[in-house]
């Protein structure tokens, strides 16, 4: 790792080095929290979490060749090479915001209330088809993630593409510290985190510290059917490019063709800064009409980085479904959209419209959503008025707030004399002993919930 010796990581987080026998000229090969993932001259970083302390194994990473550790208390073992740090998980982002200046990598930075995942996944695929890319990988995407996933760029990465997850205002301006965007990627502005930022206007407010660190000639891409985003302004001189549906958008789609749960086929438009434009068919793997919005911001991002056509192309069509995240799968019985991973409003809605493309029985399956603040129980309401509204021929809610789901359903069914089948369980356990004398084989199942709801062990016992 670049300039990474114990003396400069020692400076950047404002530790004291004891350095006992340490070879003060080499660099770390890598820095990591999970003891498990170790290696020769690896730099461990040892945190205080509520059932681990990672102190208790400064021993056994020593033993595995650990360059040093980085810890709040000192080793027992006095010969151990230590940086002796106030807070370990300042000193990570300390230490990450040190390495991010030593690298020449193009780093793109990603955010939005939804769709942030599958964005990253279109972006980082597509630029994959000429430079090597580093992408974030799972949810690490927080102050503890995002600076792991900027450890683990390499000198032969030449592009970052990172997702910036925040919950509450102050976040996203640390997270822009450590990542200094040379793109900033904006997906929309949703209701998630209401709890914590109040409204919309407040979401947006919280995501905009995206560019408090951002490199001076950074280039923003928004989403311009976003009636928020578009009102982001000009930075240091330049326009946001936007991107969307609308064909008053620099980057836009017409002939959007959807093929149901197998994706869509689209014509992409790029406007010339001579007043042309270039436009090109694609093919977007994933199902949904929001999947065209990733695919139109990578298309954009690969432009402004130089890609050709036949790369963007070839980028759009390979992308792969993230587990947990509108993943098509074909079991024996069933055809399930495992979406489990989390869950707002708007990805709830946009969840239930994917699964109305379906030929056959369409099934809801939904959990609680977290995190919604003093509105929680209207949301979940609107979640359930939308799911009857929208055809969904069974309706298996699941959660405390869920009731509140279930009984508007009802409702709306009265109202509209609708005829989907609805069903309350009060647990996730009580739901995995029933559902399956519920369905019929050749279903189409959606599964969605917050994570938190453990959705995933539906996902296995259907998959079977």
């Amino acid at each position: 790792m670049k300039n990474m010796t114990l003396v400069s990581v020692a400076e950047s987080c404002h530790g004291i080095l004891h350095q006992a026998e340490a070879d003060l000229t080499k660099c770390a090969a890598g820095v990591v929290l999970d003891s498990r993932k170790v290696e020769k001259d690896f730099l461990f970083i040892a945190t205080k979490g509520e059932r681990v302390d990672g102190h208790d194994f400064i021993p056994q990473v020593m033993e595995k060749g650990a360059l040093a550790v980085v810890c709040e208390k000192a080793p027992e073992d006095e010969t151990i090479p230590y940086i002796l740090v106030k807070d370990s998980f300042q000193a990570l982002k300390d230490i990450a915001e040190y390495y991010r200046q030593q690298l020449s990598v193009k780093v793109v930075g990603i955010t939005g209330s939804v769709g942030k995942t599958s964005t990253k996944e279109f972006i980082a695929g597509v630029l994959s088809e000429k430079y090597n890319v580093l992408k974030t990988e799972g949810n690490f995407n927080n102050e503890v993630g995002l600076p792991l996933t900027v450890l683990r760029i390499k000198e032969e990465h030449e592009v970052a593409v990172l997702e910036m997850g925040i919950s509450d205002f102050g976040e996203m301006h640390r997270l822009s510290k450590i990542a200094k965007p040379d793109i900033c990627v904006m997906t929309n502005i949703g209701q998630c985190h209401l709890e914590f930022l109040g409204t919309r206007d407040g979401i947006l407010k919280a995501k905009s510290e995206i560019f408090d660190f951002a490199k001076e000639d950074a280039s923003v891409f928004v989403n311009g059917d976003d009636d928020k985003l578009i009102t982001v302004p000009e930075r240091n001189g330049k326009m946001p490019v936007r991107f969307g549906l609308n064909e008053e958008n620099d980057v836009y789609a017409t002939e959007v063709e959807n093929r149901g749960l197998f994706g869509s086929e689209a014509n992409i438009h790029i406007k010339k800064t001579d007043g042309t434009e270039d436009c090109f068919q694609v093919s977007v793997p994933l199902p949904g009409g929001h999947m065209v919005y990733n695919a139109l911001a990578a298309a954009g991002v690969a432009v402004e980085l130089g890609l050709s056509t036949e790369q963007i192309q070839a980028g759009i069509s390979t992308v792969k479904p993230v587990g947990g995240r509108s993943n098509i799968i074909r079991a024996e019985k069933y055809t399930l959209i495992d979406d489990c991973y989390n869950a707002n409003p708007v990805s709830m809605e946009a969840a239930i419209d994917l699964l109305g493309m379906a030929l056959t029985r369409k099934v809801a399956v939904l959990g609680d959503m977290f995190e919604l603040g003093e509105n929680s129980d209207a949301l979940h309401e609107r979640v359930g008025k939308y799911a009857v509204e929208h055809g969904v021929d069974v309706l298996i809610c699941v959660g405390a707030n869920s009731k509140f789901m279930y009984e508007a359903a009802g409702k709306k069914k009265e109202e509209m004399h609708g005829v989907t089948e609805l069903y309350y369980f009060a647990a996730k356990a009580e739901l995995e002993s029933a559902i399956e004398s519920i369905l019929n084989e050749k279903d189409t199942v959606l599964i969605k919930a917050s994570h938190g709801m453990g959705f995933d062990t539906v996902v296995k016992k259907l998959s079977i």
